[in-house]
């Protein structure tokens, strides 16, 4: 069994949760922040807005009237009786990152691939743990913690002003 497929038991899994969105100051690209359980390590993963928009939604706990992709996944996998058992970011090849989707449907385990974006807003909305490969916690850009200079109130204080100001064309040809 490879890292791209290990299971939550594999002591190459660390078990990380959301600590917030950010904005790459040089790219202006949204990223996602996890941290693992003791806070000691942290994993940046550059994603798209639309993406950290369904994110920051979640972690906010905004209601919209409509529901977004991931909000549709989630009923349907209630609907259907099919569980969310974990994500996992499970590799990082080429500056892109990977991930699986793990679901129980009765007594069958079923492996989705996925971005991990899509991933953990899903996690988020079903209450799913989020796993992280060791190799790749190693193989990104390591975050020194101790010197964290984020302030978290400003960065909300962004993400809100990003949502109140999003209109359907940021959406491209997607309605909301």
């Amino acid at each position: 069994m490879n890292d791209r497929d290990s299971k939550n038991g594999d002591d190459s899994q660390v078990k990380m949760k959301v600590t917030g969105l950010t904005i790459d100051p040089f790219t202006n690209m949204p990223i996602i922040i996890l941290k693992d359980m003791d806070e000691k390590c942290a994993l940046p993963i550059w994603i798209g807005l639309i993406e950290a928009s369904a994110i920051a939604t979640e972690l906010e706990q905004i209601k919209l009237s409509r529901p977004m992709t991931h909000d549709l996944i989630k009923s349907i996998l209630e609907t259907t009786n099919v569980e969310v058992l974990r994500v996992e970011v499970n590799d990082l090849a080429d500056n892109t990152f990977y991930a699986k989707i793990w679901l129980k449907r009765s007594a069958e385990e079923i492996v989705l691939d996925s971005r991990p974006s899509d991933a953990i807003a899903l996690a988020l909305r079903t209450k799913a743990p989020i796993f992280v490969s060791r190799h790749v916690i190693e193989k990104s850009r390591k975050i020194d913690l101790s010197q964290e200079d984020t302030n978290e109130e400003e960065s909300r204080k962004k993400w809100t002003e990003i949502l109140e100001n999003l209109s359907p064309e940021d959406f491209g040809k997607y309605k909301m």
